[in-house]
């Protein structure tokens, strides 16, 4: 397809005849071997050794929602990065966050995108956001045979609903099993510490930065208790990724707004290192 398009300076029919809106419908018809479930599996024997991002969280506030993840990469009981990105744009108003085999999960990322891309400029309209949380549902369950083998993919995805006018999270299992989250989700393997610390931390009425704030107090709590859990390391200057969705859109922020908020956080800890007591009822 690529030698015919330096030859005659010309896209392929392929390219150029109407069809499904969908890109991963189209590699499917035109190159299923791009698509990862289409891949042969070698052989497996014991444990497979591949980098592993671990916690990811979320926290809805009443003008939209925050999505975070730690930076830590491991692989077994070893770090094998301090500082991976585990959270991504998936469009102008959703993110995607990765838990699971790292490198699986960024080019499932990546495809999804374009996915959501493609639809977009064929349809000439976004795609709902709960046509974009089915859409990432089929491709985790294209990667189910890889995902028996150790080698899942389990992310967290969130947006601003422009129809309902909210935040929303959806979160998945390995099988491609979507449910919808209200006000607060985590996964990966720190998730369990993560989920705990926002049940005692979270309100409706939560604004943007306590929303922000409240989602690194639960990656701390993570950190804390799961190794695979990278909590703030200001030593290293190596902060959390948090971002926001709002009907502005998506925004990451910035390194010196994060390192304020693990700062805060990190002094607190100083006084009270089981992190702040939940309001007594």
């Amino acid at each position: 397809m690529e030698a015919n398009t330096r030859i005659t300076g010309r896209l392929p029919a392929a390219f150029l005849t109407p069809g499904s809106s969908s890109f991963m419908d189209f590699l499917g018809d035109h190159a299923p071997e791009l698509l990862p479930g289409n891949r042969p599996l070698p052989e497996v024997r014991g444990a497979v050794e591949a980098p592993h991002g671990t916690t990811i969280v979320a926290a809805t506030f009443e003008g939209g929602v925050v999505l975070a993840g730690d930076r830590r990469a491991t692989m077994g009981n070893v770090i094998a990065q301090r500082d991976i990105e585990k959270v991504f744009p998936a469009d102008e108003y959703a993110a995607v966050g990765i838990a699971g085999t790292a490198g699986l999960a960024v080019e499932m990322v990546k495809l999804f995108q374009l996915e959501l891309e493609h639809f977009e400029k064929v349809e000439g309209v976004q795609l709902s956001l709960e046509g974009k949380a089915n859409r990432l549902s089929t491709m985790i369950r294209g990667n189910l045979g890889m995902a028996m083998q150790g080698l899942a993919v389990v992310p967290l995805f969130t947006g601003w609903d422009v129809d309902r006018g909210k935040g929303r999270i959806f979160s998945y299992d390995i099988t491609g099993g979507r449910s919808e989250e209200y006000g607060f989700a985590a996964t990966g393997s720190g998730s369990v510490f993560a989920r705990g610390a926002l049940k005692k931390l979270y309100r409706e009425d939560l604004t943007e930065n306590q929303a922000a704030t409240a989602v690194v107090q639960a990656l701390y709590d993570a950190a804390d208790d799961d190794s695979a859990t990278g909590g703030p390391d200001l030593a290293r200057r190596i902060y959390p990724i948090v971002t926001v969705i709002t009907d502005a859109g998506f925004r990451r922020l910035a390194e010196s707004e994060v390192s304020e908020i693990a700062r805060a956080v990190y002094d607190g800890r100083l006084q009270q290192p089981d992190g702040p007591r939940a309001a007594v009822l």
